[in-house]
């Protein structure tokens, strides 16, 4: 099988799994236990800790774990909506193309009385930092602006917002899920005050992520029952999971730039061939954007078919964020940056890893040129367009 869905999951590092296989039967000790099992478990959980500060040059006790990005990201916007309520400060900045576990948060506090302002982006994906600045005002008590998209791979103005926000004294959350382990991130230089991050987006575990508070930031619990995490997330840590973690990020930080070097190039192949094809278009800023990460629509076509013979090809690929795959609706992000519904349904998400080859592109290439011309010669759609009764919108 060939699998381009890495920005879904990926695969486990040979090495993350030594890494991580003595803490299921050699040192399984709580790591909150007085004895000397669980004492070696303590130490091996701050060692993790203190390598994922380091990766993002925060301080380990700016870390918490949880179990992925998804908890973080609720994590950080509920904290942060808490103290707003404290204060009577209830309004919140973000994007239209925020991942579900932001924007279904903030839709949760809109009906607790929060005022959220959601920001349009432009059409190649990227948040105008302008309007930002000026959708700003004194009740504004929190900015979410994703790192890095999940679906069209854009990466934001990240160091501009924080900016912007420090000197507003406002806290600035980034879901990093993406971009952790794929571009260089410095949480102070970058004036981020919280961050979100999963090991299953780069070579690690499922079921394991961490949040990075700044000191300083107020965060609140989710989770009672334990003094786990500073008292910040109760439940005895999942230590294998979090080792696993750590060795998966310091690899990849390791390795970044000679994998991005080559996923750089097939990445841009990758966009240069399939938008030959007849009425195709990319999605998301060609340079801006993820080196694993290519999104591009097909007129005429739905993406669902196109996935499912892609499939029967060997090639496993997605048209979006696996976490709403079952939708049946057009993806937000690609409306966001102005698909028509038509369009967004013909969406295919090609993004690669460390492990994909130059035959694995070569195959790809060579292989959904077919595939989208076969489904537009049974699609009534092309066919209506091709005989001029309806206009082509790519």
């Amino acid at each position: 099988m060939i699998y381009l869905d890495n920005a879904g999951t990926t695969k486990m590092d040979e090495q993350v799994k030594l890494a991580m296989l003595k803490f299921f039967d050699v040192e399984y000790g709580n790591a909150s236990s007085l004895h000397t099992m669980g004492q070696k478990a303590k130490e091996a959980l701050e060692s993790a800790r203190a390598d994922i500060a380091k990766a993002i040059n925060a301080e380990p006790n700016e870390i918490y774990f949880t179990s992925g990005g998804s908890e973080s990201d609720n994590q950080a916007i509920l904290s942060i909506a808490r103290m707003g309520r404290l204060n009577n400060k209830k309004h919140i900045i973000t994007t239209k193309i925020e991942h579900h576990a932001v924007l279904h948060t903030l839709e949760k506090l809109e009906k607790e009385g929060f005022d959220v302002t959601y920001l349009d982006v432009e059409k190649n994906g990227i948040v105008n930092v302008n309007k930002l600045k000026k959708a700003i005002r004194k009740d504004t008590i929190l900015v979410c602006v994703m790192f890095a998209n999940n679906e069209i791979g854009t990466i934001q103005p990240i160091k501009e917002i924080g900016e912007i926000c420090r000197a507003k004294n406002i806290t600035f959350f980034t879901d990093a899920v993406q971009a952790v382990g794929h571009l260089p991130i410095d949480v102070k230089a970058q004036n981020i005050d919280m961050l979100s991050m999963s090991a299953h987006k780069f070579h690690g575990p499922k079921g394991v992520g961490a949040l990075y508070v700044r000191r300083g930031t107020p965060i609140f619990s989710l989770i009672e029952g334990g003094a786990q995490e500073n008292n910040k997330r109760a439940g005895t840590e999942n230590l294998a999971g979090i080792v696993g973690m750590a060795t998966a990020l310091k690899i990849a930080i390791k390795e970044m730039d000679k994998t991005n070097k080559k996923l750089i190039k097939f990445r841009d192949k990758l966009i240069k061939e399939l938008t030959k094809i007849p009425h195709s278009i990319l999605n998301g800023d060609a340079a801006l954007r993820l080196a694993n990460n290519v999104n591009i629509c097909f007129e005429g076509i739905e993406g669902e078919s196109l996935l499912l013979l892609l499939d029967d090809e060997g090639i496993c690929a997605s048209s979006g964020s696996a976490c709403t795959s079952g939708s049946l609706d057009p993806s937000h992000v690609l409306l966001a940056i102005g698909r028509p519904h038509e369009v967004a349904h013909g969406s295919l998400r090609l993004t690669m890893s460390k492990y994909t080859t130059a035959d694995e592109i070569d195959k790809v290439i060579k292989t959904v040129p077919k595939i989208v011309e076969y489904l537009r010669k049974m699609s009534p759609v092309w066919d209506e367009l091709e005989k001029g009764e309806r206009k082509h919108v790519i």
